[in-house]
């Protein structure tokens, strides 16, 4: 059957738990989190229909990190796109995984229900009559990596963000929600490994005792098939690695370590060979230093693979990205001002506040004076930082170069909804015009999410062929949350279908919105 065609159906109850307080992660439930009952797995172009039934006492979203919802921001699952479900209601996600295959997740939107749990890998696959640059592997283990809090998620919301301070540090890093798992192969064998930071804040390095990981894909990119010692996955990041059973049968460690904090945090589990006779043990394997230039040198390693194709038949390659002239160039630059006393993170020296009503809804609906398409400007400026509602206006079909400045001791990371991106340059200090001297513009990899390293830049070049209202925003949920994001307003004023979806008729409404009709 044509994958068009395919439907697969899911439903989610979300609920709450306690912490047990003993290191393992017991979180409100969304079947269980991090746990393979709570894996999508998908084929290129299949449609999706997930209800999400919310049985917890605050309104709830999710969102599909990395899932681009074709003409379709009425699906993505942020406050700026929809409203949220509210206690003991449902709301069914209705979207199709349109041209794209790879390693994905999907988590909680809303308020701190992140650092509670909810989040779940998102696997798709490629279309049987499509191939794929390297041999089946004998299996699939999807490992979602993050850092952890004992602290609730609402303590966490309530007497640190909502009181103007920045989280504590965590207390540990967790591996499917665990601390410790086991994965099992047969000698000989070659295993994919589907990588996600699903992490509030932390980057971490992965890395595997005694054996070498092959890099096959990154956040639906097919890329230049090196082999690393260990991987840096930075916040909101995804990576598929293969690995082949070659070493003496025993035990080996599983390692994910956090980077570029003063503690380093480590989570264990275990590779273990289905003839081992011995456990794991020796030291854990080395991570990197902390030096930035290892990691930035590691980021320019990773290149697409021009000749393979991705989720099409047509090579990656035959899109030539670097011979498009860009229409527009942005300069985003984030800062941690404060505003009436209290911490803020900002863009631009605007930080984001949420609005009752969504801006997709306001949008659709003419409902004026919710979202302001004046406040952000496209460069970065000085003044004082102030509060806003940020929509950035551009044109469906732009072509744009945005430009992450970071003049911030600590590391970014940047996530755009709704796309891919090709990132063409990292650089350490002040991005100025003759930075594009050093871009790449041949062999870039497309991914959503980028990382920013401290006092550095970091640029990509955007297609915006997908109309609607998309959120571009921090993945450290920390700095999300209070403020250092805004949203996308890819515009045509020519109604049709081919540019994007009708409004659902399942939609919810909430603020100005209510009251409106579809």
């Amino acid at each position: 059957m044509c994958s068009h065609f395919v439907f697969r159906f899911k439903s989610f109850g979300v609920t709450s738990a306690a912490s047990n307080g003993k290191g393992s992660f017991t979180p409100f439930n969304l079947c269980c989190s991090g746990s393979l009952e709570c894996l999508l797995d998908a084929v290129t172009n299949n449609n999706l229909i997930i209800n999400v039934i919310n049985n917890l006492d605050d309104p709830f979203l999710l969102t599909w990190n990395g899932i681009k919802q074709r003409k379709n921001s009425w699906q993505d699952g942020v406050l700026g796109t929809n409203c949220p479900i509210p206690p003991n209601s449902n709301y069914t996600y209705k979207f199709q995984t349109k041209d794209q295959i790879g390693t994905f997740s999907y988590f909680p939107s809303t308020l701190m229900h992140k650092a509670a749990g909810g989040f779940g890998g998102l696997n798709v696959y490629a279309r049987s009559v499509i191939p794929v640059p390297y041999s089946k592997p004998a299996q699939d283990f999807t490992l979602l990596i993050g850092d952890w809090f004992k602290t609730s998620h609402k303590v966490l919301q309530q007497q640190y963000l909502d009181s103007g301070k920045s989280l504590p540090f965590p207390d540990g890093i967790l591996i499917n929600g665990q601390t410790q798992s086991t994965f099992s192969g047969d000698p000989g064998n070659t295993y994919m490994f589907r990588i996600s930071n699903v992490g509030l804040s932390t980057s971490f390095n992965f890395r595997i005792q005694g054996h070498k990981m092959k890099l096959v894909e990154v956040e639906g990119s097919n890329v230049v098939q090196n082999m690393y010692d260990s991987l840096d996955v930075h916040v909101g990041q995804s990576m598929s690695v293969l690995v082949t059973l070659d070493q003496p049968p025993k035990d080996y460690y599983v390692v994910a370590s956090t980077r570029f904090t003063q503690s380093i945090l480590t989570a264990t589990s275990v590779l273990r060979y289905t003839n081992s006779q011995s456990t794991v043990s020796g030291p854990l394997p080395a991570g990197p230093t902390n030096e930035i230039d290892w990691s930035m040198q590691q980021a320019r390693s990773l290149r697409w693979n021009l000749t393979a194709n991705a989720a099409r038949p047509n090579p990656q390659g035959s899109f030539h990205y670097g011979k498009i002239t860009t229409t527009r160039t942005f300069v985003f630059a984030n800062s941690a001002p404060l505003i009436n006393g209290n911490l803020r993170y900002a863009v631009n020296r605007i930080s984001y506040i949420d609005s009752d009503t969504p801006l997709k809804l306001a949008d659709y609906f003419n409902i004026s004076g919710v979202f302001d398409m004046n406040s952000i400007q496209s460069v970065p400026s000085e003044g004082p930082a102030s509060l806003a509602t940020s929509v950035v206006p551009v044109s469906l079909h732009d072509f744009v170069e945005v430009v992450f400045q970071n003049n911030e001791n600590a590391i970014q990371s940047w996530h755009l909804d709704g796309y891919d991106f090709w990132v063409v340059g990292y650089g350490s200090g002040q991005w100025t015009d003759a930075s594009r001297t050093t871009y790449n513009l041949v062999d870039a990899l497309t991914r959503h999410t980028a990382q920013v390293y401290p006092n550095s830049w970091t640029t990509i070049l955007v297609s915006l062929d997908n109309q609607g209202m998309w959120n571009m925003r921090s993945a450290i949920w920390e700095r999300r949350y209070l403020g250092q994001q805004f949203y996308l307003r890819v515009f045509n004023p020519i109604h049709s279908l081919e540019n994007e979806y009708d409004i659902p008729s399942n939609v919810l409404l909430c603020g100005q919105a209510v009251g409106h009709h579809p």
